[in-house]
């Protein structure tokens, strides 16, 4: 099936608009986000946000919101819990005040909130656990504007689900992954009461397991067999706009600013490079040029190692079995121990440590310890020695106390480009501002009386003053066309222009593209369902295949079935291999 139009996206514009989103977990994350290149954020309200500890009060998601719309950002709230009865009425009233406070979209799981607005767009949220064609067209039958699909998914179950709708795609491109298919694991509401389709799951998936056969045989002890590394699709969001992908989202509404500010830029400098290589075909679906700043790199970013997962329809490593913590960059091993510290054997010749690097190693148990330089000089470090700490042990950089420095000290800034044609008339100075979003503004005011001694030195002084950033407007003065004698302009008549244009400028309301609105359909039987079939989780990741244990490698198979032990937890594990997935059951 060939892709299908979107019927109301950049209908004057062929261009494809690519959407860079991320996460916030408070309104100051999400202005540096903003500041960093981000298209959108996403971002909680008061309560039901799918992270209990991520809430945010209306005002300060109205003033995100006031900020973002400058630049055409378009801020999206998280109402993506499943929903008890006597909730839903304290849900609509956050939902209209969400609305009014300037809202763009809602990210939801529950049906129930697509009818608490007409006015914003509902988002299918990745907890509706989307990977079949089939269900994103029942999804689109109930007025869904966007889906945000699984992660578990190849490219070509992506551009099939992409080209059987007419709703946005957005596809999750880097951070955490959750082992199980979204909105569909039961594991932490098993293990502790806390509900993950209810914010608060107690993530056991980054916990200790050993791997037992039915004989009793110990497969693996003491290892995270149920987490896994981080997404990082950073080289790969060409194949996926051209599989349909709108919106390229981040995952870690739970983490860091400087963590935010890092990966944003990153992938916003990514997708600049796509706009700028395919300039006929793609567009970005804001507004404003990302100026200065720190040099983005994602290896001293918090990680648990590095995965595409199952972008390319086969299996890798996907399991972080030593480290459900970030391990950060492999920096070298132990060279020597000392009482005040340690000395290392560097990975790589050009390494350089700082004061206030955090380092971590995995200790006898199999667990992570993490411990602060105090001084670095050259590859010595002086510290408090942990315990567990041995010579020959590899070591992991986690914190960078330099590159935190320079996240804290270049802050990017972000501008709005300004066309500013100037006619100097025999009375009158005619200024005609175009911003990069259409918006036009024409000042009119009396030219000087004096006329300038030296007019060339005038005129040039003029294009310059004039092509000078205001606010986070970047004016750019391409012409000035005299029709009179050349008047002498004081330097701070000449900022003045620039300030009247710029405050007439922001009483004009951004020319945004519009979001695509879905329409249900009147005769739509679809229902979603959240039954869990008595599995605590379905995964497409696999213990077996990740420890050479799966007999389509060529192995013998272990006495099934299998067990994960967890102190007096207990698992059971089953293998469909059909499908080629796994299941975490009761026992």
């Amino acid at each position: 099936m060939p892709p299908r139009q979107k019927p109301n996206s950049r209908i004057c514009n062929p261009l494809k608009a690519l959407e860079l989103l991320a996460p916030a977990r408070s309104k100051d994350i999400g202005l540096a986000a903003i500041d960093c290149g981000a298209d959108a954020v996403y971002i909680a309200g008061p309560a039901f946000g799918a992270r209990h500890a991520a809430g945010n009060s209306i005002e300060d998601i109205r003033q995100l919101c006031e900020y973002a719309h400058r630049f055409g950002v378009r801020i999206f709230a998280t109402v993506n819990t499943l929903l008890e009865e006597e909730e839903r009425p304290r849900a609509r009233e956050m939902v209209a005040a969400l609305e009014q406070a300037g809202v763009d979209a809602l990210i939801v799981q529950d049906p129930a909130v697509l009818s608490m607005s007409r006015k914003l767009v509902m988002h299918a949220s990745t907890q509706c656990a989307i990977r079949t064609a089939e269900k994103a067209r029942g999804l689109e039958s109930l007025g869904f504007g966007r889906l945000v699909l699984e992660r578990e998914l190849s490219l070509e179950q992506i551009r099939t689900i992409a080209q059987s709708v007419h709703t946005e795609i957005e596809c999750f491109v880097h951070g955490a992954l959750c082992v199980c298919y979204s909105g569909q694991c039961y594991l932490s509401e098993y293990l502790t009461g806390r509900s993950a389709n209810r914010g608060e799951c107690a993530q056991p998936c980054r916990s200790l397991y050993d791997l037992e056969d039915a004989s009793g045989n110990v497969l693996a002890r003491n290892k995270a067999l149920l987490s896994l590394k981080d997404f990082n699709l950073l080289s790969r969001l060409e194949e996926l706009a051209e599989a349909g992908v709108c919106s390229f989202k981040i995952e870690g509404r739970l983490k860091s600013e400087s963590y935010v500010r890092n990966v944003v830029k990153a992938y916003s400098e990514a997708l600049d490079a796509l706009v700028e290589k395919y300039p006929d075909r793609y567009g970005r679906s804001s507004f404003g040029k990302v100026r200065g700043g720190f040099t983005p790199n994602l290896s001293k970013t918090f990680n648990r190692g590095y995965t595409q997962l199952f972008l390319d329809g086969k299996r890798g490593e996907w399991a972080s079995l030593d480290a459900p913590k970030s391990m950060g960059e492999y920096v070298g091993t132990v060279r020597s121990l000392r009482p005040d510290g340690l000395t290392l054997r560097a990975a790589t010749p050009d390494l350089q440590l700082s004061n206030g690097d955090g380092f971590a190693f995995v200790n006898a148990e199999g667990g992570i310890t993490g411990f602060r330089a105090d001084v670095c000089e050259g590859l010595s470090v002086r510290c408090r020695r942990p315990d567990g700490l041995r010579e020959g042990m590899r070591l992991y950089r986690n914190i960078s106390a330099a590159f935190e420095r320079q996240l804290e000290a270049a802050k990017p800034q972000r501008e709005i480009a300004v066309n500013l044609n100037v006619v100097l008339g025999e009375d009158v100075l005619t200024a005609v501002a175009v911003s990069e979003d259409g918006r036009e503004v024409c000042l009119r005011q009396p030219l000087p009386a004096d006329k300038a001694r030296d007019p060339e030195r005038m005129l040039l002084s003029l294009q310059e003053q004039l092509a000078k950033k205001t606010g986070h407007y970047a004016f750019r003065a391409p012409s000035v066309k005299l029709e009179g004698a050349v008047p002498f302009f004081p330097t701070s008549a000449l900022n003045g222009i620039r300030r009247q244009v710029a405050e007439q400028m922001d009483r004009l309301p951004v020319k945004a593209l519009p979001l695509y609105r879905g329409t249900p359909s009147q005769d739509s039987t679809f229902q979603l369902s959240y039954s869990s079939d008595g599995q605590l989780m379905r995964s497409k990741y696999c213990i077996r295949h990740e420890l050479g244990l799966c007999p389509k490698q060529g192995r013998a198979k272990k006495a099934e079935p299998l067990f994960l032990i967890n102190g007096r937890q207990r698992l059971r594990l089953a293998f469909d291999c059909a499908v080629c997935e796994m299941t975490v059951l009761p026992k």
